[in-house]
């Protein structure tokens, strides 16, 4: 890898492809964070029921499970860019459909679950795209200074998002702020579309079967990849259960509800921010290693919660979080993108994105069931043992101690029968 500095990410912020794709990135996620955020609170205030807003927060983390497959194979096949470019007018759709229900009067647990369910199928396309969109944009000795300048975006516009959410949902109610995140990503999907990325590497395949295939082949054979996922499985099932549900559940009844709440994740959101700033710097030799211990961090406001303690400490303990979580990430992501053929890059994304969701809607549905059933003792000390058994385990893989960050052979290209150009692309 380059030595990575600052004033290398200012130079590659002045490139319009990064620059375009950092305010997309901030639109987008700030509202993927949003929507949940005002679905949460909104459900609440529609039924009172945590259970009725677990099966409707869950719903597109199910509808990317069913289709992201399906997304990463057509993002490797055609043109990542304009995947994600439909996959932000779709989410855009839905965004807006739900504020109209909100508004109107006329939401429903059915028909808000409905667009999330669509909403979800948007996040499902987009995300493989979007990591193999990167190695488009820059030179592989940029990838870690990219993935920290996005990283930081991705992360800090969640944390935003969500506490956005929660201050707008207490201020102007959850119709309107799904209806301003629907208008954002109008400005996204132009954005994305303005991009300049270089010719996509693709295979000659027979077929979406046949490219899923060997997306599978390349993903299984690295095992500190397969090994993570398996990890993160249980880990974002927690985390998802947390920062989704049980988080404002229990601000809204222990403390003073979306205003608390909006702290908390902005307290991610700064130590995601810090973070990226960390991770610009950092060249580990044993990446995976490293990444997997800022894993242990991760229940740390479940920790704080559960224990009863006050705003400024669980503030803290978010920050600490965030910070955590953003090493991990960038050190991930550009893992991935170093060590995975970049014609199947989509694909193996899709496979990671799936294998790590997979448990998430369960986690969800089951906190909400445990936290209205046994309170939140239960519910938090659950999430923090989701999170630090499966990270104990991993470390007695050998391949994720000791994977160093050199580029292998596999990494640089693929065996299969390649061609560079995208004149050839199919309109989606």
């Amino acid at each position: 890898m380059a030595q990575n500095n600052f004033s290398n990410a200012l130079r590659l912020l002045k490139n319009p492809n990064v620059s375009r794709m950092f305010v997309s990135y901030l639109i987008t996620y700030m509202g993927t964070a949003m929507a949940p955020i005002a679905m949460a609170f909104g459900v609440l205030d529609l039924t009172g029921s945590t259970a009725d807003a677990a099966f409707v927060i869950a719903a597109p983390t199910v509808a990317a499970i069913g289709v992201i497959l399906i997304g990463g194979a057509i993002a490797d096949r055609t043109s990542r860019q304009k995947v994600i470019f439909y996959a932000e007018l779709l989410a855009m759709s839905a965004q807006l459909s739900m504020a109209f229900l909100f508004l109107s009067g006329l939401a429903t647990v059915p028909w808000l679950t409905f667009f999330m369910l669509i909403n979800g199928i948007g996040i499902a396309f987009n995300a493989p795209a979007s990591t193999g969109l990167i190695i488009q944009l820059v030179d592989r000795e940029d990838l870690q200074t990219v993935n920290a300048i996005l990283g930081t975006a991705r992360h800090g516009a969640i944390a935003i998002g969500a506490a956005l959410g929660g201050l707008l949902v207490a201020w102007v109610g959850p119709g309107m702020t799904l209806l301003i995140d629907g208008v954002s990503f109008a400005i996204s999907a132009a954005l994305i579309l303005s991009l300049k990325p270089s010719a996509q590497l693709k295979e000659k395949s027979e077929s979406i079967i046949q490219d899923l295939k060997l997306g599978w082949k390349e993903f299984s054979s690295h095992t500190w990849l397969w090994s993570i996922v398996l990890q993160f499985s249980l880990v974002v099932a927690a985390l998802e259960a947390f920062f989704g549900l049980i988080g404002p559940a229990f601000t809204r009844d222990y403390m003073a509800g979306a205003t608390h709440w909006g702290f908390i994740v902005s307290g991610f959101g700064i130590g995601t921010l810090v973070g990226g700033l960390f991770a610009i710097k950092i060249n580990p030799r044993y990446p995976m290693r490293l990444a997997v211990m800022m894993v242990f961090a991760f229940p740390l406001v479940s920790l704080a919660m559960l224990l009863r303690s006050p705003l400024e400490v669980i503030v803290l303990a978010a920050f600490l979080v965030g910070f955590c979580d953003q090493i991990f990430s960038v050190l991930w992501y550009t893992t991935l993108q170093i060590k995975v053929a970049p014609a199947m890059m989509s694909r193996v994304s899709a496979y990671d994105h799936i294998g790590s969701i997979a448990l998430a809607p369960l986690g969800l549905v089951a906190a909400g069931l445990l936290y209205e059933g046994y309170g939140y003792q239960t519910t938090l000390t659950a999430t923090i043992i989701l999170v630090v058994i499966p990270t104990a385990l991993v470390f007695l893989v050998k391949d994720v101690r000791n994977m160093t960050n050199e580029e292998d052979s596999r990494g640089g290209a693929t065996t299969c029968l390649l061609y560079t150009s995208d004149a050839a692309d199919d309109s989606l």
